[in-house]
């Protein structure tokens, strides 16, 4: 019986293994001999997740054909990798990928550092900030007081609390896009919400179009959904969406679905323009394409900038843009709202498709939502929330211009990221040697296709102070390990976290 669960062809292979060459080495790295570069880039593509564990590779003959290089080369790559732990062999059964025994498998998300690694690593993977106290326990007993009345019923809301649609309904009504509850479905936060649009209008094997590059949980969410990603190519800088390409995209391709994020873009921070919107919209309705918009980072506006209308003030009815939105990102991550807004028959179809996924969203975290939203909380609690995000991305701006002057990035007027160029180096090495020197940091082919992005990083405004100043350094001396060869050791990390 063959010990691998899934294939990768010799052609994908290739491609994965050239992207990580996109970026020239920098100078004085010492280049490894042609079978250990092979076998170290197949071990990262394993560690990031983008070979899964348990994938059968092409065999030795097919691999060499397509990466132009002897078979021997090929040979002598597999054989490091069995040594090391990083593939399994069986005569009539092929090559696997694995992971040596005690390392935990690789997660292919972006999920928080696990709680014995805090107090050794600065995590910079996850882009979240602490709960803005002392709002969320005002929340939690205002819910509480508010509970009594809904324990007596079964506390099944597929469609979320009449009182909490309600509201939302109102702040899109208050923004400019007359909404009604019937408009509004609460879901367990933004991901829970796409997972459902995707399950309605995208079935396995169907086009979604998405912006390259993207949030890396929302692509490898529709990976997993069976969906055939169409990269569309960002502007450069801040410049947001290149509107002929997406033309072409939605003309040529005629996808399904696309997902965009027009307000702070993660991981770019871009902000659409206002005739970007339009543009965009128009686009997608002549194609037929639903756009499904994620409104996760509205919020966090944290310079004196003007917000240009919601996408969905393009198509107030719903008809063709979906827009979801999030109390994760704005307030807390723990607080796992989110919230879809599309035309009616649109709700009916994913409140029915519901009963066979989560049946509804927590009671008690729906009412603490509502609590916020209805007190003015909310409003202090963001204003919190932006001052520290600002405050820390300014210190990390600082901080990476001084100790890493070589890498080149825009700083953005909002959301949580930061995208950055870093200097010549490999993203996925960088994420690898930095687990070493104690900065977890994700590389840029998470938020890409097919292995774009290899001479990027992401980092996010989660700590200030001395702590980003740490980070930076940190960082700097992984770029150093990394650019003189000293970080390509065939050691793994003592402890790998995606």
């Amino acid at each position: 019986m063959a010990q691998w669960t899934s294939a990768v062809g010799a052609a994908q292979l290739a491609r994965l293994l050239a992207s990580q060459q996109d970026r020239p080495a920098g100078p004085g790295t010492r280049r490894p001999p042609a079978y250990r570069a092979l076998a170290d880039g197949i071990r990262l593509l394993v560690l990031e997740g983008r070979i899964p564990v348990a994938s059968r590779l092409p065999a030795e003959r097919e691999l060499a054909a397509a990466m132009t290089v002897s078979r021997t080369t090929v040979a002598a790559a597999y054989e490091a990798l069995r040594a090391e732990g990083f593939l399994e062999s069986r005569r009539g059964a092929g090559s696997w990928t694995a992971v040596p025994a005690g390392n935990p498998l690789p997660a292919r998300g972006l999920e928080p550092l696990p709680p014995e690694s805090v107090g050794s690593m600065i995590d910079l993977g996850c882009a979240s900030l602490p709960a803005p106290e002392p709002w969320l326990t005002r929340a939690v007993q205002g819910a509480l007081e508010e509970l009594p009345p809904y324990a007596h019923t079964h506390g099944d809301y597929p469609a979320g609390l009449p009182v909490l649609r309600q509201i939302i309904a109102e702040r899109y009504t208050a923004r400019g896009v007359p909404t009604m509850p019937e408009q509004i479905m609460v879901t367990t936060g933004a991901m829970g919400a796409i997972d459902a649009i995707c399950h309605l209008f995208a079935g396995r094997g169907e086009r979604i179009a998405v912006e390259s590059p993207s949030y890396a949980n929302i692509l490898q969410l529709m990976r997993e959904a069976g969906a055939r990603l169409v990269p569309v190519a960002m502007a450069d800088g801040l410049a947001g969406w290149e509107l002929d390409r997406w033309r072409q995209v939605l003309r040529e391709a005629a996808p399904r679905l696309a997902y965009v994020v027009a307000d702070f873009h993660n991981p770019t921070g871009a902000l659409a323009t206002e005739e970007q919107r339009r543009g965009l919209v128009d686009a997608a309705r002549s194609a037929g394409t639903v756009l499904v918009v994620d409104e996760t980072m509205t919020e966090l506006r944290l310079d004196d900038v003007e917000m240009p209308r919601p996408v969905c003030a393009f198509d107030p009815a719903g008809a063709g843009v979906i827009t979801v939105g999030s109390a994760s990102k704005a307030f807390w991550a723990g607080m796992r709202i989110g919230w879809v807004r599309a035309a009616p028959d649109v709700i009916r179809s994913l409140v029915a498709a519901r009963a066979y996924a989560d049946l509804g969203t927590p009671v008690v975290e729906q009412l603490a939502v509502s609590w916020l939203l209805s007190t003015g909380g909310w409003e202090e609690a963001i204003a919190m929330r932006r001052a520290q995000a600002r405050e820390n991305r300014d210190t990390l701006v600082a901080a990476v211009r001084r100790e890493l002057p070589e890498w080149e990035f825009h700083v953005p007027k909002g959301g949580l990221t930061l995208w950055a160029r870093a200097g010549g180096l490999s993203g996925s090495r960088l994420a690898e040697v930095g687990e070493r020197v104690g900065v977890r940091v994700p590389s840029g082919p998470r938020f890409g296709v097919d292995g774009a992005f290899e001479g990027y990083v992401r980092l996010p405004f989660t700590v200030g102070g001395a702590l980003a100043d740490e980070a930076a350094v940190r960082l700097s001396a992984a770029a150093r390990l990394v650019r003189t060869g000293a970080g390509a050791g065939y050691e793994t990390p003592r402890t790998f976290v995606a």
